[in-house]
């Protein structure tokens, strides 16, 4: 067993304790940090005169080496190695000798597992925003070819009042945007440098934590030893985060997987992104759609996960923090194909117009209109509630829609109505004349979309 710590003890550690123990199976994930932060850390020990600038290049090149053989398949993880780190360093005294033990100098695994944790991390959110970006794009593309795409809005999942595809797709546009604006925060308030804390209380060497921050791409060091090695709450930020992404997702999909059954028949999945089944041959399922909403609920067990884990935890560092990798590596990998394969699905989707305003008609999401045309036509707000109630009372007995109605049936109701109660509640009239910021009209919904593309432009 490659152990780091081997001096204080006097026998073997029993193997199931060390298999326990051992974290390489999974915090393999790190050796690029690994490796990047122990360079910029054998580079400031030359700065600082405690390394030779000779044996700072020869741990240089052989860091180097290490990371080009994992990368080519030539050099593979073995479980006789405790963790990342012993694996990085045993490696690296295995082709340097001695001058490899000296890499070690002035730091702890406390500090450099956080730093790890850290860059890891950062680099994720920046793939996570990319990908966020991109589905971003597949929606505003969406929404420009869909400004006139008459369908119903609902709340309580009851039709409402019409809207458009565009308006309605605008919705997640804004929930997703929010959600890299988390995302761009968390990484902001990431991006201290724990490296030189030591294991608690920093060390006696004179280290230049400066000079290490700025060469690992941080604003500066962390000011406090103590809590650079224990602080995991950019872990829990982060797994917030992606908790949010995730619930956005799985609404989405709800609506989506709604509109592809036969009830709804607003939206034909391609086949690329559907399965059928087993014994049905008439099924077309919307598994991809499923899936993401499951996933969901896993995210949502690493934040707890997290949040559970570090709830009773005593400073400075505690073995139970090696519980925050699987999961968040987890998370992380969930979260990110769920995005692309949401972005993939919801860009090669089918949209049946027709279905749509058709169920707008039918839903009566134009009575709001026909109360207002009352009210235009001097009739008190409350008085006009009555009379439109009335309207969809005679049409549900009737089995017809409010357009459906003849002039005699509106007058016999209430004489205000006229030959142009029509145009007035018409699906393109009632969403035409919604266009105060926010709203569906065409040209508000023109506003924002050019805000959109210059949101996007900005925040590439």
């Amino acid at each position: 067993m490659a152990q780091l710590w081997g001096g204080r003890f006097t026998k073997e550690t029993d193997q199931l304790v060390y298999n326990f123990n051992a974290s390489l199976g999974f915090d393999q994930k790190l050796y690029k940090q690994d490796i990047t932060g122990s360079m910029a850390h054998a580079s400031m020990l030359a700065k600082q005169g405690i390394l030779t600038d000779e044996e700072k290049e020869e741990i240089l090149d052989g860091l180097k080496g290490i990371l080009k053989d994992i990368e080519e398949g030539k050099l593979l993880f073995s479980p006789e190695y405790e963790d990342i780190h012993s694996f990085v360093e045993a490696n690296l005294i295995d082709r340097k000798g001695d001058v490899g033990k000296k890499l070690h100098t002035g730091r702890s695994r406390n500090d450099q597992v956080a730093l790890d944790m850290k860059m890891y991390v950062r680099d994720e959110i920046k793939e996570m925003d990319l990908l966020l970006k991109e589905l971003l794009e597949s929606l505003l593309k969406i929404m420009e070819e869909n400004l006139h795409t008459y369908m119903p809005g609902f709340t309580h999942l009851q039709k409402a009042q019409p809207v458009t595809l565009a308006h309605h797709f605008g919705a997640y546009f804004e929930m997703f945007k929010r959600d890299r604006s988390r995302l761009a925060d968390t990484g902001k308030r990431l991006n201290l440098c724990p490296l030189g804390s030591g294991a608690l209380a920093g060390t006696t060497y004179p280290l230049d934590r400066e000079y290490t921050a700025k060469a690992l791409g941080f604003d500066g060091p962390t000011l406090n030893s103590m809590d650079s090695v224990s602080d995991r709450d950019y872990l829990i930020e982060v797994l917030s985060d992606m908790s949010l992404i995730m619930m956005h997702l799985s609404r989405f999909c709800e609506e989506i997987i709604l509109w592809n059954s036969n009830e709804y028949q607003f939206v034909e999945i391609d086949d690329g992104y559907s399965t059928g089944s087993s014994i049905m041959p008439q099924k077309k399922n919307p598994d991809i759609a499923e899936l993401v909403r499951g996933k969901t609920g896993r995210v949502y067990g690493a934040l707890m996960s997290m949040l559970t884990t570090m709830k009773g935890i005593p400073l400075a560092y505690n073995k139970d923090m090696q519980e925050d990798k699987e999961f968040t590596f987890d998370a992380i990998d969930t979260v990110k194909g769920c995005i692309a394969l949401f972005n993939g699905m919801v860009s090669t989707m089918e949209f049946k117009k027709e279905n749509m305003e058709r169920s707008a008609k039918n839903g009566f999401t134009n009575a709001t209109d026909a109360a207002d045309y009352l009210v235009n036509h001097g009739v008190p707000f409350r008085d006009a509630h009555g009379i439109v109630g009335q309207l969809v009372l005679h049409c549900i007995e009737k089995n017809i829609s409010l357009d459906e109605m003849s002039l005699e049936e509106y007058k016999a109701i209430s004489p205000v109505f006229e030959e142009d109660i029509y145009e007035a509640i018409s699906m393109k009239n009632c969403v035409e004349k919604r266009n105060t910021i926010g709203a569906p009209g065409t040209e508000a919904m023109k506003q924002v979309i050019e805000l959109h593309k210059k949101y996007l432009k900005e925040n590439s």
